[in-house]
């Protein structure tokens, strides 16, 4: 059946555990198609070797998407939800759109890396005054798992997805807040395969036609005159040597150097190469979890009380928990995750209600229309409990953090890269 608010809110009254959704996909090509899960450092897959206690068998399985990567999958797609006035959520916006920025762009509390405690809006202003030193800023100095009313008004999916507030005043002591929906990807028998590379340059530029050196605007040029000189006075090729320029004696040189090859800036052909890459699998499983027993520690008193009322408790917690569903509900629609890495459910998402040990758990259906429909509903009543729930607020970045992004925004644009 299609869960609703009322049998939410008997959910959170009660003893329940948590909800938990289970699907499992088979690539978009079809069984057996290679895919290609995330790289980590040093270019390798997340791979390991899990027990199932269906088979009793230890099966070889790769990450295919991690806990932090779909809770941003998660955020992106209640904002799109939100932008297509699907549902009214708060959100923290900071607009870069100054003059002297070479590329603009916004950025939201749904999009930020640390929610609404990112260094982004703590150096933006509100009303003209740091948005730390708000009123509405200031709350994140004492918010806790006892007093989380003003961040539900503020930023609801921080109480969702996790929050520690690491970048304020109090450093590491910042105000911390458990993960209430934890969902992963993973893909099971992997079995690794390769890959392949090669490109034929259709203007058929050779080695030999170099070498290549550095202008002083970061350009390139073939002519010796027009180069860089390096400390001793000679023209600079065009590729660093471990981040130092290496510098082009024709006297010594029996062939071009590798920092001055065409291929340096993409002209040429690529040799073909082989290496690791991509796995077959048996499936692929999402399973993700909506906690309601960290939901129940939240607490919301109103207007400064010291104690907070037992049926606001409830209608904030009932909100919380639709918005985990929803977020869980709404990623599921889209599956591709990366170049050559699209899923397919093999079945309809349900949702599963664990409440009695022992017993078979109630099993619901919640697409994405029913799941917005429960999180307005939810929303209503907490707004009708006395709960805030802000509208869109926009925050303008200070005159130092737009300076700080100019300068990084021209470094990225005469290197070529972005640097961290």
């Amino acid at each position: 059946m299609t869960l609703d608010l009322q049998t939410l809110k008997n959910a959170i009254k009660g003893t329940a555990a948590a909800f938990r959704c289970v699907t499992d996909y088979q690539p978009a090509g079809g069984a057996g198609d290679k895919i290609f899960p995330p790289t980590y450092e040093g270019g390798k897959y997340a791979t390991e070797e899990r027990f199932d206690p269906a088979t009793g068998e230890v099966r070889k399985c790769v990450l295919l998407d991690s806990v932090q990567s779909q809770a941003n999958r998660m955020e992106l797609a209640l904002l799109e939800a939100h932008r297509a006035g699907n549902v009214s959520l708060p959100l923290l916006v900071t607009r870069f759109d100054q003059e002297k920025l070479l590329k603009k762009f916004t950025v939201n509390s749904l999009e930020a890396p640390h929610r609404v405690a990112d260094a982004l809006f703590r150096d933006s202003l509100l009303n003209g005054t740091i948005f730390r030193k708000s009123e509405k800023g200031r709350m994140l100095d004492t918010a806790e798992v006892r007093n989380a009313t003003g961040l539900f008004g503020l930023c609801p999916t921080a109480l969702v997805f996790g929050l520690w507030d690491s970048t304020g005043p109090r450093g590491g002591l910042g105000c911390k807040f458990q993960r209430a929906v934890v969902s992963e990807i993973v893909g099971y028998d992997a079995e690794a395969g390769v890959k392949t590379a090669s490109r034929i340059d259709p203007a058929a530029i050779e080695k030999r036609a170099g070498p290549v050196f550095r202008t002083e605007n970061g350009g390139w040029t073939l002519t010796p005159e027009n180069a860089k000189k390096g400390a001793r006075g000679k023209s600079v090729l065009y590729k660093p040597r471990q981040g130092k320029d290496v510098e082009y004696d024709p006297s010594s040189e029996r062939d071009i150097p590798d920092q001055g090859r065409p291929s340096v800036i993409n002209h040429g052909n690529v040799t073909p190469s082989i290496a690791e890459g991509g796995f077959t699998l048996s499936s692929a499983r999402q399973t993700t979890t909506l906690s309601l027993a960290v939901l129940r520690r939240l607490r919301f008193p109103l207007d400064g009380a010291v104690d907070s009322d037992h049926e606001t408790d409830l209608a904030a917690r009932t909100t919380l928990a639709a918005l985990g569903l929803a977020a869980g509900s709404l990623a599921r629609v889209d599956t591709d995750l990366r170049s050559r890495c699209q899923l397919f459910a093999e079945q309809e998402p349900v949702w599963e209600l664990l409440d009695r040990p022992g017993e078979s758990p109630q099993k619901f259906k919640l697409g994405p229309e029913d799941a917005l429909k429960l999180l307005k509903e939810a929303t209503a009543e907490a707004k009708d409990a006395g709960l805030p729930w802000e509208e869109e607020i926009k925050l303008t970045p200070s005159p130092d953090l737009v300076e700080l992004v100019r300068r990084s925004q021209e470094l990225a644009s005469t290197s070529g890269k972005e640097e961290d």
